[in-house]
């Protein structure tokens, strides 16, 4: 399969490993600051979750998937998702100094450090993760030596027009995001494929495959070290 693939938003994955289903969940194995806030209960959440979603295209089913995210918080959780990943430039260390660092860069640095996980959603272009999600991973994990996701678990999930759902893409994330320094959870996946003729009459939020499939990775992120330890260990 070729990896010159046309960039639509949803963008088409690539094979990976040989498993067929159109779903693969390994999860199984077990004021703006420029974010959309949960809905759930008036009580302070415990644990923030923060989204990036990796697609602009209004309509997208991966920032439906984010919406998925928001309304399935799992108790004492909140899940936000950051708006504007658009605005914010390329990275450019001339920018990247005191006084000069853009404000929606800014504000995205101080979300990543403030939040105890981090969901990034994401469809597959030519065989890889869209330039805005890589950008904000450039602008999250600098100064060297000074990533605001340091230590930070995270996962990634999303859907996109191929069969296996965009898993290079999602392994591309995974791979910058533990150079950035965050505790990247490999267990916690989601990649859903042919989302074309998946979502073509049924939203995300309809699928029941994807939404318990999105709060099991959601109850990963939200979960203690010592627990994800011991589901590890077994």
């Amino acid at each position: 399969m070729s990896l010159r693939h046309p960039p639509c938003d949803e963008g088409h994955s690539s094979i990976r490993n040989s498993a067929p289903a159109s779903l693969v969940d390994a999860s199984q194995k077990s004021p703006q600051v420029a974010v959309t806030p949960s809905t759930r209960g008036e009580t302070l959440a415990e644990n923030t979750i923060l989204t990036l979603v990796g697609s602009l295209r209004a309509e997208s089913v991966n920032s439906k998937f984010a919406e998925v995210a928001t309304a399935a918080a799992p108790e004492g959780t909140e899940v936000t998702t950051f708006a504007g990943l658009e605005e914010i430039p390329f990275y450019n260390e001339d920018l990247d100094v005191e006084g000069k660092v853009p404000a929606k860069a800014a504000e995205l640095r101080a979300a990543v450090a403030a939040a105890d996980g981090l969901l990034f959603v994401t469809p597959e272009y030519n065989g890889t993760m869209p330039a805005v999600l890589n950008n904000a991973i450039d602008w999250i994990s600098r100064p060297f030596g000074a990533s605001s996701a340091t230590g930070t678990k995270a996962a990634v999930i999303g859907t996109s027009a191929g069969q296996y759902g965009g898993v290079w893409a999602h392994d591309d994330v995974r791979k910058s995001l533990k150079i950035a320094g965050a505790e990247v959870l490999e267990d916690a996946t989601l990649a859903v494929g042919a989302s074309y003729s998946r979502f073509a009459e049924v939203e995300p939020k309809d699928d029941a495959e994807v939404v318990e499939g999105i709060k099991n990775v959601l109850a990963s992120l939200a979960a203690p070290a010592a627990v994800l330890e011991a589901a590890s260990a077994n």
